[in-house]
Parts: structure tokens; sequence; C-alpha cells
């Protein structure tokens, strides 16, 4: 259901600021200089809690820029080592020790958000400020059973209902946020080239291979842009190297600023052969932004972001995206940019404010710092097992 504000909480949420820790990734300052989705929310959250009066730190790689006071923890940023355990923990250890600190000197965080993966959560009930960790990955095997364990140490915030419906079964999501952007720095342009875009990391579930499928069935021109990751190497090697031309199917590599603005405005679609749950996938909504229409595989959020003959098309394989290609002069690239204004950062921002009074307002009450401490550790390891998980009923849901 939809948030709804008595105009008493309207004007507690404008009077009252809070203080937040931001735990960013360890790995790439922000703002990302090229890819670095987690990095550009938590840049555009940072933003838009400061425009709103709250006071915000942000616990970030080295050489990051923010509106919000910036704490770097780690010597250096880590970008070729993302998801290596030792600078993690470093990272998050650092964070908690500095949010226990400033309880400690009698100016405490009424909320930690983490976006940093997996070790706040599992460390979240060590520390007496809640913890709001945001759900930036797909639920394998292998992360539901840590979910399953762990998911009860913090308020959980998912980012679409198609990630959600993965979700470990008896798992706790208080709210459905999505990704936020900055609609109006991104440019809208009507008048597109004759090329279509993919961009993303170089490896088989984003799909680059499918996508060179489809623009050759259609006959088209086709741009590909993204970095090539470690272990990436022999994907691209092997499917899409072999097919490049440097004319009708070109690799640009990595991307970022006023060029990458560039690439997605005057591409005549973004193309998203994906074969995997994704999350979210900011790029749809960049290209959305730029008046760029969608052709999505229906696969994890794409069919929440994407909708069908609006501001792209839903399709089963390469020989329908193909077909898709065809169809893409019936679709406005005003209404595919007006189709981003629920992602807006300024209502994700307000949505996620929400989520940090309830949940500083159910710490408050539950009284002594140490009692906090000891009642969280007091739970079980596994979350409630039960039927598909449900968000919380609560006036912070998504609608």
């Amino acid at each position: 259901m939809t948030a709804r504000l008595s105009p008493h909480s309207v004007r507690a949420v404008k009077t009252t600021p809070l203080r937040i820790a931001m735990l960013a990734p360890p790995w790439i300052e922000i703002p990302p200089a090229g890819y670095g989705g987690i990095e550009q929310v938590v840049d555009l959250l940072c933003r838009e809690l400061v425009q709103r009066g709250h006071s915000v730190t942000l616990f970030a790689a080295p050489g990051t820029s923010s509106s919000a006071t910036v704490r770097p923890l780690l010597d250096r940023p880590h970008p070729d080592a993302i998801g290596a355990a030792l600078y993690e923990a470093d990272h998050v250890a650092l964070a908690f020790e500095a949010v226990d600190l400033a309880a400690t000197a009698g100016v405490p965080f009424d909320v930690v958000h983490d976006h940093s993966g997996f070790t706040a959560l599992a460390m979240a009930d060590r520390i007496a400020t809640p913890v709001l960790h945001t759900l930036h990955g797909p639920f394998t095997d292998d992360t539901s059973r840590f979910y399953a364990r762990h998911g009860h140490k913090a308020a959980i915030v998912a980012i679409s209902r198609g990630q959600l419906a993965k979700a470990p079964a008896g798992l706790t999501v208080s709210a459905v946020i999505p990704n936020p952007i900055d609609v109006g720095s991104w440019p809208l342009c009507r008048r597109k080239d004759d090329y279509l875009l993919w961009i993303g990391r170089m490896a088989a579930d984003k799909g680059p291979h499918r996508a060179i499928d489809a623009a050759r069935r259609a006959g088209r021109r086709l741009v590909l842009a993204g970095p090539i990751q470690p272990g990436q190497e022999g994907f691209f090697e092997r499917e899409v190297r072999p097919r490049l031309d440097g004319e009708r199917v070109q690799f640009v590599g990595e991307v970022g600023g006023v060029g990458k603005q560039e690439l997605f405005a005057r591409a005549t679609a973004l193309l998203m052969p994906i074969r995997w749950p994704e999350p979210f996938g900011m790029v749809m909504i960049e290209a959305l932004a730029c008046g760029t229409p969608v052709i999505a595989f229906p696969e994890g959020a794409a069919s929440e972001i994407v909708i069908h003959g609006e501001n792209g098309f839903l399709v089963k394989d390469e020989a329908e995206m193909a077909g898709a290609i065809a169809e893409l002069g019936e679709l406005d690239p005003g209404r595919c940019r007006a189709s981003v204004s629920r992602y807006a950062a300024d209502g994700i921002a307000a949505r996620y404010e929400l989520v940090y009074r309830e949940l500083a307002s159910q710490e408050r009450i539950a009284g002594d710092p140490s009692a906090v401490v000891a009642r969280r550790a007091a739970a079980p390891l596994t979350a409630r097992r039960g039927d598909r998980p449900r968000a919380k009923a609560s006036a912070m849901n998504a609608a």
C-alpha cells in the first residue's frame, strides 16, 4: 500500500533530523567514475537525505566525495578485489567501531543503512544501533541459506518485487523500495542514431552474445559497452570478440560520465537479453530517463521496469527481440522518460526516511542499548520458516 502521512507526521519528518550512518561498499569511490551501480544509489541517497535536513555520515572507499560527511576507513579503494572478505570485514569492523564510539560520546546514530554486503548483516546484532540492510543481490541457494540464518538481525529492504519473490521462506522484509535515479541529470533525446545499445558486465547471464544475435537478425548496428571484470576474459574471447567487426558490432569498453549519458541518449533502444533474476537493473532506468526504450527478457525486475508497448517490449528470446526492434517507432521517448518518475531520487529518499524513523522508534522503545544487543543475540539462528515471504504490513511498504 502507499504510505500516507498525517499533517502532524509530515511536520515531524520536516523538523526532526536523523543521524544516519550510510555504509557503502569498500571497493569503489563515490560517485563511481564508471561501473558502480550500488555506489550510484548510495551517492543519490546521501545527497537527497542531506537536502532533507538529515545528518549523514558516509563510510566509503577513499576518494569518495559527497554532500554527506565522508569517513573513509581503508587505505585505498579495492576495485580489483570486489567481494574479498578481507577488505569487507576490515571496512565493516571499522565502521561499527565508529558507530559504537559515537554512541559512547553521546552523539549516537539513529540508524546504520548498510549497502556493503554480507558482513554487516551477519554482525548487525553486535551493535546497539539498529541496522537497515538493502538487498542489492539476487537470492541463490547459498545466499538464501545466509539470509535464513542472519536476516532477523536487521531490518531488510528489497529493491524489487521480483527479487522478493525469490527470498527464502520466512524472511521478513520491511519494505520494497526500488533504486533511485536523478531523472533531471540525464538528457532527453528524441532524435536517435541508428545503433542499438547493450551495456553491462561482460558476463554470459547479462547476454552480450544474445544481443549480438538479436541485432544481426534485425539487420541493425549494435554498440556494446561495459567492463571486462576478472574471470570474464574467457567468455569475452569465446563469445564476443570473434563477432566484433568495428562497424556493425562494436565494443567501446567501459564508459562513464557524459560519454555514458550520450551513449544512452542517442541509442535507438537498449537491449537487455538477461538470463538471470536481476534484482533491479539500473541501466534500464538510465536508458528510459534519456527517452530510450528498453527491449528485455522478462527476468528479475525487468517486468516491473519495462511496461510492454509503452516504454519498451518484453520478449522471450532473440527472435522476438529482433521482431520488437522493428516496432520501436511506435514508442514515444517522452513517455519513456515519464515512466521513470516513480524512481525519482527525492521520492525514494522519502520512502527510506519512513523506514529509518520506524526502525529508530522501535529501538528507542526497546530501551537500554545493552539490552538491545542481548535481545538480538538471543534471536534464533534461522529465520522463521513458513509460506512465501511477504513484506511486513506497515506504512512504509511500497505501493
